[in-house]
């Protein structure tokens, strides 16, 4: 049995949203795996180096990785139109996207927050330092609680081929379907949001300021970098998908619309599903371009030291070669 057989989406809209969600997951799966391990790799040796938001480069680089690494799923049921992995598989992909998703939205918040800090109160940066650990901690925790919601509210389906954005959503009653929409978007979304245009408001406004050290302009102008590509992110990947969001959850949950505008979300909202998971490909190229570090362990001259190291580090030394002490 085909799951378009059983599944709550028609199938003239399945087969669409199945095609774009194929190959956008395809074409973002290698970009987004190499950008996030490299991003690892060079902030973990970075961190102990510098006083910038590193740990929260870090930790959103992981929440990208590890969306990157269920996108394999995905991708084979949307070419297969098949989930032969379980329900227990299928729930906690599921939730992981949007754990992903929205730890991404909070550390995004966050590294604009911390560069924007900096340029205001500079002399307490060891004392943030210690105090990022903690916020990463409580983001985890905060968004892993807060995105249970996602899947607790889908039914169990007859068909276990189904999977995904297919389940069928659970009845709800108006004002708790409104409640709900209403404080994901406000702290999922909108929170963050104004945090990011502030910080990059007040960091825009610092560099107005006269100051006869050119080490200020310079770290402002690379704290202006950083927050602007973080509000562009925000605008590219989170605005759209938060847009369509609640229209997506009032047509699924069977509120009172027409048929063409139910149509119409349908068909908008997987495209900006999609954006949403394209930061994990853009966060690696804002890094790249906003991060000094990242540019110098990426350079020819540091790989090639770097590959050099590793060499004599695990290679054999020739066995031909021997050691003659001086005499």
């Amino acid at each position: 049995m085909n799951v378009s057989d059983t599944c709550s989406n028609s199938t003239s809209i399945q087969d669409y949203q199945h095609q774009i969600y194929a190959v956008f997951y395809t074409l973002i799966l290698i970009p987004g795996l190499i950008g996030n391990v490299l991003a690892l790799w060079i902030f973990y040796a970075y961190v102990k180096e510098t006083k910038k938001a590193v740990i929260f480069m870090i930790n959103l680089a992981i929440a990208d990785l590890l969306q990157v690494l269920s996108l394999p799923l995905r991708v084979y049921y949307y070419l297969n139109n098949s989930w032969p992995f379980g329900k227990a598989a299928c729930m906690i992909c599921f939730y992981l996207k949007y754990v992903n998703m929205y730890a991404s939205i909070y550390f995004l918040a966050c590294i604009s927050l911390r560069r924007c800090r900096l340029i205001f109160k500079p002399l307490s940066c060891d004392i943030m330092k210690g105090q990022d650990r903690r916020w990463c901690f409580v983001g985890w925790f905060v968004v892993c609680v807060g995105c249970l919601p996602f899947p607790l509210l889908r039914q169990s389906e007859r068909n276990p081929q189904c999977c995904f954005a297919e389940l069928p959503m659970m009845q709800l009653k108006k004002e708790l379907g409104v409640s709900l929409l209403a404080v994901a978007e406000m702290t999922g979304f909108l929170l963050p949001l104004a945090i990011v245009i502030t910080c990059t408001w007040l960091t825009t406004a610092s560099l107005r300021e006269k100051t006869c050290l050119l080490h200020d302009t310079g770290e402002k102008h690379k704290a202006l970098k950083m927050v602007l590509s973080c509000a562009c992110v925000f605008m590219i990947c989170f605005v759209p998908y938060h847009i369509t969001f609640p229209l997506d959850f009032l047509t699924k949950s069977n509120f009172n619309m027409s048929a063409t505008f139910k149509n119409a979300v349908l068909h908008v909202h997987p495209i900006t599903l999609c954006l949403a998971s394209l930061n994990c490909c853009l966060d690696p190229v804002m890094y790249y371009f906003t991060t000094d570090e990242f540019k110098r362990r990426l350079s020819r001259t540091e790989l090639q030291e770097s590959f050099q190291l590793h060499q004599r580090i695990f290679c054999p030394t020739n066995p031909e070669v021997t050691f003659k002490p001086n005499r």
